[in-house]
């Protein structure tokens, strides 16, 4: 990967070393030319923004500190992986300019994984299960050991050597710890179990497999990690991690705690999201309503505004739903001053102007493409006595009125007639007046052959509350409708654009060219989505067919269908919180706190060190 270079932010270029010396210090215990990150995403899916913050500290800080990060594919899971994911995640990784120093699978160390586990239970600090997942949750939680616990080392032995031949598949492996601990995560949880099913790597070759839990922190130890960057969701589960890393005799890590990502309006369900996929409600994982990388880069989303935002979050244990609107106002920071200015004017309604005091000649002159931006160079702008105008801008013209067709002159308005649904305007044109400071300054288009084809893509949340609760019913929180498209006329120099470009189409906003049809040599359709800008307004009187406040802020009124039991639910959470301020916290769990989500195999989670959420 080429690094970005530091540059005048005014061109839009983004100055890494800049970003870098605002956060080097908030890795604790970092030594020059030391550092080791790794990102652990499991292939079971795509990535998505949560992801993003986890792969971005990983490896930015591990180049401010001179060392390494190692890209390593967490796959020890054969029910759920596979190996188009594993292609799926180094492309979009690419896509996010992240270049592993070392691509490696927890599924390399399976062996020596085994042995680890074969020399603890010859110690006494693991042993076999064949307790039914449930009774074993409820034994976790009320702190009831397992008929099995006290088993001989050398009983054990056989039944995990039988587990290892594929015959005793209805046990696992536990650790011998306490289930008397306050932290219920150190309640014997599950290190190994058995699966037939083919590893996408390996094929059949292993009948036992890891969980995460005790296959992470030995290969963090082993591989060289230093640094163990991942959400602090992991937190209780600190404790096991070290316990692991002692049993086995390795060297700890450091662990360097931070808050999962969340926004507004979002799920980062991998359960939900693939529901979206399954049942056709989205394009596919790349659909620019996901909030995965494929989809907020479709959506217009830039590198540059990703590691900014990411770096700022930076380890902080801060858990907070995050609006979008500063994701999207640093994003405008660094497309605007390389966004060509184009014009597009809706069909819908479309209005039409002649000029009765100029000829049918067409004139052609030149216009800056960016007006602050001279190495974006020129584009041609074509002049003709009739003329495209936008509906919501003509709307109000009046007889005598005086207007401002954009990078030409004032007109006056002399008559004003309905064609359709649209109106008809005869004006005379008065290119020697130059008081512009009253007047309306409207968007036009010649009206010729020559425009290209547009249509204009904006899309809502697919969520239209903006915190997912557990308990919600998810399908009567889905928007209704969520993509909506404008057919318009184009600027001819749009058809010169390619995919991704992004551009301005003045008074209307940002967008970023999803989709180019040639229907000729010379001719093109464009498909451009919507890009917001973090503003809650929209540009000009120049009508959106979604509300640009909800995209930055999330949806702004209560949804409708809550559910009573919703209701109940906050209501009792702030009962909750006003008994806390006052020191009387009322339901407070039992056992210091700790939940049952100790997270047992059967309820281990998927998200690999802010990758994912628990598994459902």
């Amino acid at each position: 990967m080429v690094e970005p270079v530091a540059k005048d932010n005014k061109t839009g270029e983004y100055d890494i070393q800049k970003q870098y010396a605002l956060y080097k210090n908030a890795l604790k215990g970092a030594k020059q030319g030391e550092v080791v990150t790794r990102f652990p995403p499991e292939p079971s899916g795509y990535l998505h923004v949560g992801h993003v913050k986890a792969a971005m500290l990983n490896y930015h800080y591990a180049k401010m500190w001179g060392g390494k990060m190692i890209l390593r594919f967490d796959d020890t899971n054969p029910n759920k992986e596979k190996g188009e994911y594993v292609q799926s995640i180094t492309e979009d990784l690419a896509f996010l300019g992240i270049t592993p120093d070392m691509v490696t699978h927890t599924s390399d160390h399976f062996d020596r994984l085994e042995e680890y586990m074969t020399k603890a239970i010859t110690e006494g600090k693991c042993y076999c299960d064949d307790t039914p997942v449930e009774q074993m949750r409820k034994e976790r939680g009320e702190g009831i050991e397992s008929k099995n616990r006290n088993n001989k080392p050398e009983d054990n032995l056989k039944i995990w050597n039988d587990m290892r031949a594929g015959k005793a598949k209805e046990w696992c492996v536990r650790a011998k710890i306490s289930m008397t601990a306050k932290n219920k995560c150190m309640r014997d949880p599950v290190f190994y179990r058995c699966s037939d099913n083919p590893h996408h790597r390996l094929g059949t070759k292993y009948k036992v497999y890891p969980t995460y839990d005790w296959a992470c922190a030995i290969v963090d130890s082993v591989e060289g990690v230093t640094h163990t960057l991942r959400t602090n969701e992991y937190a209780d589960r600190n404790e096991m991690y070290y316990w692991v890393c002692d049993c086995v005799g390795l060297r700890r890590p450091l662990i360097n705690d931070f808050s999962r990502l969340n926004f507004v309006n979002t799920t980062l369900s991998k359960r939900k999201l693939t529901w979206f996929v399954d049942t056709k409600r989205v394009e596919g994982w790349d659909d620019p309503r996901f909030p995965t990388v494929r989809g907020i880069i479709r959506r217009g989303l830039i590198i540059e505004t990703l590691t900014e935002f990411m770096l700022e979050q930076g380890p902080s244990k801060n858990t907070n739903l995050q609006e979008w609107d500063k994701l999207w106002a640093t994003n405008k920071k660094y497309i605007d001053p390389k966004a060509g200015r184009y014009t597009a004017i809706s069909k819908e309604k479309i209005c039409t102007l002649k000029l009765t005091n100029r000829g049918p000649e067409p004139e052609i002159t030149t216009v800056p493409v960016h007006p602050q931006n001279p190495a974006l160079g020129t584009r041609p702008l074509f002049r003709t006595n009739e003329l495209y105008l936008e509906y919501d801008d003509a709307k109000d013209f009046k007889v005598d009125e005086k207007i401002t067709l954009m990078k030409w002159a004032n007109c006056i308005i002399k008559t004003i007639k309905q064609e359709g649904e649209g109106l008809c305007f005869e004006a005379e044109l008065a290119e020697h007046d130059t008081d512009f400071k009253s007047t309306k300054k409207v968007n036009w288009l010649p009206k010729s052959d020559l425009l290209a084809n547009v249509t204009l893509v904006e899309y809502d949340h697919l969520i239209n509350v903006k915190k997912v609760e557990d308990d919600m019913d998810f399908e009567s929180i889905l928007t209704p409708k969520t993509k909506f498209t404008t057919e318009a006329f184009g600027d001819p120099g749009l058809k010169s654009l390619t995919k991704k470009a992004i551009i301005q189409l003045e008074r209307r906003g940002y967008y970023v060219v999803d989709r180019v049809n040639r229907s000729s040599d010379f001719d093109r359709d464009l498909e451009l989505i919507y890009v917001p800008d973090g503003k809650t307004k929209t540009m000009s009187s120049i009508s959106t067919k979604v509300d640009v406040g909800n995209l930055s802020k999330g949806t702004q009124k209560e949804n409708p269908e809550e559910t009573a039991k919703q209701k109940d639910k906050k209501a009792k959470k702030e009962k909750q919180a006003a008994a806390k301020e006052g020191g009387k916290t009322e339901g407070a769990k039992a056992e210091g706190g700790k939940t049952e989500g100790a997270k047992t195999e059967e309820t281990q989670t998927e998200k690999k060190d802010g990758a994912e959420e628990p598994k459902q």
